[in-house]
């Protein structure tokens, strides 16, 4: 069976069609910078070069029917028609307490789905987006949601609890779920396998770093903690999102700017993070250039976003009571070996040694740690296509 994996995420579309026997990439390819100036669409067939395209993308859907034309070009093409398609999967992110694993997309689901918007209103509607997309092109193929917060849901009452009265968890279901959950899945389990440690007694941690960016802690091959919360918006500073904030700060800014509720949570999550704090871009790319021309605000924005990173590592070595590995993965996490070597820098207290020839890696398995460092450091690239893949699979042969 071939399955076209769609992984929306807020200013990207990562795309892979897989063939389910043999688990190989058929195709894949990535729309990069939606909603943003300078969209690009990659598009690489097994074996062959990639092709890149500078489309501008003013949204997802635009990017959904840039990958149909991709996979059905006839010159450059894998699939004659889309009825080649036996399947789609689609990375999820937000169900609250309904989905606590993967399952068919339906109309009913739809809406629960759309009722959880607000928890996750950068993510939830550009998969919705996906969802429809390929719903009009291909209204008679299968599709299956794999959801962020499935991994999480092994934390205990006292990581996923808040400190609010118990009635609003009870009534509402308001608790940390967490987000990111396919891919660190996959890095823990892969860093395991990598290293050769026993998944089952492993201490690990992972550092999903990009647009969005989460930190998990993974114990015996648990998900204890995680960085995101109710919200994709809790936690470690993002590309938009602001991360962790004083409450308060919430009420203070809507006084001071005049602005309702939801005006101040758009700005948290739409104009807050490296670009609210820079003034140059959500891109961490570009960041990386401001700062090298010595632009000060940029400077301080990827240094708070460090800063912050630091903390989370921290405190789940000590929720862990030790680590045995942290690995880096995603957009930046693969490709910022100057962030990567900032961030290690603040852990020789816990034995690790990086080697900075191997921290030049970008986009590859490699550990980037020194052989004598008793805290392993690596860089596993994360494939949420394939376990979404895998899971699409399962869900449709249990029709």
């Amino acid at each position: 069976m071939k399955i076209l994996v769609i992984n929306c995420g807020s200013s990207s579309l990562k795309y892979q069609l897989i063939d389910s026997e043999t688990e190989d990439v058929i195709a894949k390819g990535i729309c990069e910078r939606i909603g943003i100036e300078g969209g690009t669409i990659t598009y690489q067939k097994a074996g062959c070069d990639k092709i890149v395209k500078h489309v501008e993308q003013p949204d997802h859907k635009v990017s959904v029917q840039l990958v149909i034309d991709a996979l059905t070009d006839k010159e450059n093409g894998v699939i004659a028609d889309l009825s080649e398609i036996g399947a789609i999967g689609h990375r999820m992110v937000h169900g609250g307490e309904k989905f606590a694993g993967s399952a068919l997309i339906t109309d009913e689901m739809i809406k629960v789905v759309e009722s959880c918007n607000d928890l996750a209103p950068l993510h939830n509607p550009a998969n919705i987006i996906g969802v429809n997309a390929c719903k009009a092109l291909m209204p008679d193929t299968p599709m299956v949601g794999v959801f962020d917060t499935a991994f999480h849901q092994t934390m205990a009452p006292e990581a996923y609890l808040y400190g609010v009265p118990y009635e609003y968890y009870t009534k509402y279901g308001v608790r940390k779920y967490g987000f990111h959950g396919t891919s660190h899945s996959y890095v823990s389990k892969r860093t395991a396998e990598i290293l050769g440690l026993d998944y089952s007694k492993a201490k690990i941690i992972v550092c999903h770093l990009g647009s969005g960016a989460s930190i998990c802690a993974v114990d015996g091959g648990k998900s204890v903690e995680t960085s995101m919360g109710l919200t994709p918006l809790m936690g470690l500073i993002m590309g938009t999102r602001s991360g962790e904030i004083d409450p308060g700060a919430i009420e203070y800014i809507a006084k001071k700017e005049g602005m309702d509720l939801e005006g101040v949570m758009n700005v948290l999550n739409k104009r807050s993070g490296i670009l609210g704090m820079s003034g140059v871009s959500s891109d961490f790319r570009d960041i990386d250039d401001a700062v090298a021309d010595g632009n000060a605000q940029a400077t301080v924005a990827k240094a708070a976003y460090i800063h912050r990173i630091v903390l989370y590592i921290g405190a789940y070595i000590a929720a862990m009571n030790g680590v045995d590995a942290i690995a880096f993965t995603a957009g930046v996490g693969e490709n910022d070996p100057e962030g990567r070597q900032q961030i290690m820098d603040n852990f020789g207290y816990m034995g690790v040694v990086m080697d900075p020839e191997r921290n030049k890696a970008r986009r590859k398995e490699a550990i980037l740690s020194a052989d004598e460092s008793k805290v392993k450091v690596l860089l596993v690239p994360t494939n949420e296509e394939l376990k979404i893949a895998q899971e699409t699979e399962a869900i449709i042969n249990n029709l």
